[in-house]
């Protein structure tokens, strides 16, 4: 009978309200640029590469004709113009390539660097 009538003393103790967010496993991934996460998802570019370096491959990247094919379909069908909605129609275009077409971009990129 004294079973019966024991109360859950866990749920009487007040808990702190969890408001506050819990920080990121790796700080430093808040401060990458979309383009440089984008081009590393994607293998273009080593997570090492420096911002600055990353945004010319990207600028590169952009202005590679496969990629503006695709770039051009997906920007039809949503009419996006502003600037982060490029990057995510560049993203677009790479997430629907190929891994062939992918390495070969990666060489005619590597080609215009030298």
């Amino acid at each position: 009978m004294t079973n019966v009538e024991k109360t859950c003393q866990h749920s009487a103790v007040k808990h702190p309200k969890q408001s506050k967010r819990v920080p990121p496993t790796n700080p430093s991934a808040l401060a990458v640029p979309s383009y440089h996460r984008i081009l590393v998802k994607h293998g273009l570019i080593e997570k090492t590469v420096s911002i600055p370096d990353a945004y010319k491959v990207f600028l590169k990247v952009g202005a590679d004709q496969e990629v503006q094919k695709l770039r051009r379909k997906v920007e039809r069908g949503s009419k996006m113009k502003h600037v982060p909605a490029l990057y995510l129609a560049t993203a677009m275009a790479l997430q629907g390539m190929t891994k062939q077409e992918l390495k070969a971009l990666k060489l005619r990129i590597e080609e215009k660097r030298v």
